[in-house]
């Protein structure tokens, strides 16, 4: 699972960080069209797709292509391991650089005999090629039959249930970090990855109580704060979301997701000064991120709002 975190979680973070964003301005209705355009806002609004259709489905222009999957890190990289040994190593280490040769090793390196360690490196070079659609039933697959232990299995159904986000099936993510957690159910990633599949269902309630319990084991992790708030506000909590943002804050004041956050909830109670401050700020920060997107949308459309009404 870490062998792919630091990457992915921004991924994820696209699907995430839209929808709410457009639909907390004042003019929600007169910009429906770029709502339904979004591909999703931090623990966001149910989708208007089926759920098993790709999160870009109403808009490729805008969610994240599947040939956007980051290429895996090096083998040096945290991450659960299925073996040891150089074969495994060099494999692992062409995912960066020649994916599609990494899957070719991979599939010859099953062939002869490889094992789970092969097919581990074939399922991820098939992520690091853009298709995580076959990617993730690998992943899964892996992981119920590896025998490797419980914390390296739950790392795996990890991998596969962030893969299938990708691909746009949530519903087969929340299940994937169900098996997960089954397997280590105090971890707090795990914890937040359900919670994020969760509030993508619309399953806000669930993705609290997860969140709540992620909190309880790791209280320094500033993504499942800033996911905390954005639950409580669709629960209709908006005095607890303000407090929960405002500890993602302090954790890490210039959090990108969290500036966003925090500017939805200040439009929320009218206060655009405070929301237009904190929507630049994401620009400035992380001018080339998603949420920096997300936060140029917000200001353009609280801009055109009074004119469109």
């Amino acid at each position: 699972m870490r062998l792919l975190r630091p990457t992915l979680a921004a991924a994820c973070a696209t699907l995430l960080l839209a929808a709410l964003a457009a639909a907390s301005l004042p003019h929600r209705d007169s910009v429906a069209a770029e709502r339904r355009a979004a591909p999703g806002a931090a623990l966001p609004l149910p989708p208007e797709a089926p759920p098993g259709a790709p999160p870009s489905a109403t808009s490729p222009s805008r969610a994240p292509s599947p040939g956007a999957v980051p290429a895996a890190p090096s083998p040096e990289a945290e991450g659960p391991r299925l073996a040891e040994g150089p074969d495994y190593d060099a494999c692992l280490a062409r995912l960066r650089t020649d994916p599609e040769g990494a899957v070719a090793r991979a599939s010859r390196w099953e062939e002869e005999g490889g094992g789970e360690a092969a097919r581990h490196c074939l399922a991820l070079g098939l992520l690091a090629l853009g298709e995580p659609e076959r990617a993730a039933p690998r992943l899964e697959r892996l992981a119920a039959g590896s025998g490797a232990p419980a914390a390296v299995r739950a790392a795996v159904y990890a991998q596969a249930a962030q893969a299938w986000m990708l691909a746009g099936d949530v519903n087969r993510a929340y299940g994937a970090s169900t098996l997960a957690l089954s397997l280590s159910p105090e971890d707090a990633a795990l914890l937040v990855d359900r919670a994020v599949a969760a509030g993508m269902l619309g399953r806000y309630g669930e993705a609290l109580q997860d969140l709540d319990h992620a909190i309880r084991r790791d209280g320094g992790r500033a993504d499942a704060w800033v996911f905390r708030a954005a639950a409580l506000r669709q629960l209709d909590r908006a005095a607890e979301a303000l407090t929960a943002v405002q500890t993602a804050l302090k954790l890490d004041p210039d959090n990108p997701e969290g500036l966003l956050e925090r500017g939805i909830l200040s439009q929320l109670k009218g206060d655009t000064a405070g929301a237009r401050r904190d929507w630049q700020r994401v620009i400035a920060v992380a001018p080339t991120s998603a949420a920096a997107e997300l936060a140029q949308q917000n200001l353009a459309l609280n801009e055109a709002g009074p004119r469109r009404r």
